[in-house]
């Protein structure tokens, strides 16, 4: 396989504005109107100023905590992740740590704070400190911006999938492929629907076979997501049958946590051809038909 290119390492100090220039010039139009509409909110304009790196202009605020919401397509929250938050904001009795947020018809979507959010609302808060954008379409890059906590994979496709499906309804015609950055990778959104179809659905297994197979549709979003789900019905298909094997290996006395694992291993037929990608469809056609007709007895030496 070729050598993956590596980001040129930057000259020390050569990007970005310089410290004293970050409230220089006069703001556009557009932030001019997102810091009246803060106001109006109930809010309150702590300052406006350019973002070090590029240079946007953006509001720093306090926005009335009910007017705070979590955008709709994101990970579900871990009550023991807002305990822990909420037990360390309440013993320094501070809140350190400003969420980002975009406005959207009078309310405020974090695509990142929503764990700090739910915290401070457990501790009684009435407000809290935000980076508001004045460009709504940043509470799409939710994957590459919700950094308060580790995504597992479950949450990551569950993630892409709430969103592809929020952008289908807001902008129907946009292409699925357009949007990779915001998806961050193909199989995400297939892994997103079958944890759908499928809640007790184990997807880490097939996760590196579907990076070989599975990528951006070219599609407008609708037609792109009815292809998904029925990707996302063969994959479930697929894990199914590899349960059969595993439900009769463990029967036998297996004991090993990677079984399932270790099984679609042995019947991913790009499993030997390094670098190989796949067409999907009959890559897990043939998956499946090799799963139904595993033979468990190839298994004996992994019994632990």
């Amino acid at each position: 396989m070729p050598a993956k290119s590596k980001r040129t390492q930057a000259t020390p100090r050569s990007r970005g504005m310089f410290a004293n220039r970050l409230v220089s010039g006069i703001p556009p139009q557009s932030v001019s109107q997102l810091a009246r509409d803060i106001e109006a909110d109930g809010g309150s304009v702590i300052g406006v100023y350019r973002d070090p790196l590029g240079g946007h202009w953006q509001v720093i605020a306090g926005l009335p905590i009910d007017k705070v919401e979590p955008t709709p397509f994101q990970r579900d929250l871990s009550v023991g992740h807002v305990e822990r938050l909420a037990n360390a904001i309440d013993a320094l009795d501070r809140f350190l740590d400003p969420i980002v947020a975009v406005r959207s018809a009078g309310l405020y979507w974090t695509p990142n704070g929503n764990h700090r959010l739910a915290a401070l609302r457990q501790l009684g808060a009435r407000s809290i400190v935000a980076l508001v954008a004045p460009e709504e379409s940043l509470a799409y890059r939710i994957l590459s911006l919700n950094t308060e906590k580790a995504h597992n994979l479950k949450e990551r496709a569950l993630e892409a999938i709430r969103m592809a499906q929020a952008l289908s309804d807001m902008d129907p015609k946009g292409k699925e492929r357009d949007f990779a950055t915001e998806f961050e990778e193909a199989p995400l959104l297939t892994l997103g629907l079958c944890y759908q179809q499928k809640g007790r659905f184990a997807g880490s297994p097939f996760h590196s076979v579907l990076k070989r197979i599975d990528r951006f549709l070219p599609d407008p979003l609708p037609e792109a997501l009815a292809v998904r789900t029925e990707r996302a019905a063969s994959v479930v298909e697929l894990e199914e049958a590899v349960n059969e094997s595993v439900a009769e290996l463990k029967a036998q006395g297996f004991d090993n946590p990677y079984l399932k694992n270790l099984i679609v291993s042995r019947i991913n037929p790009l499993r030997f051809k390094r670098g190989a990608k796949g067409e999907f469809d009959a890559t897990i056609r043939k998956m499946i038909a090799a799963a139904r007709t595993f033979d468990v007895t190839k298994m004996r030496g992994i019994r632990e």
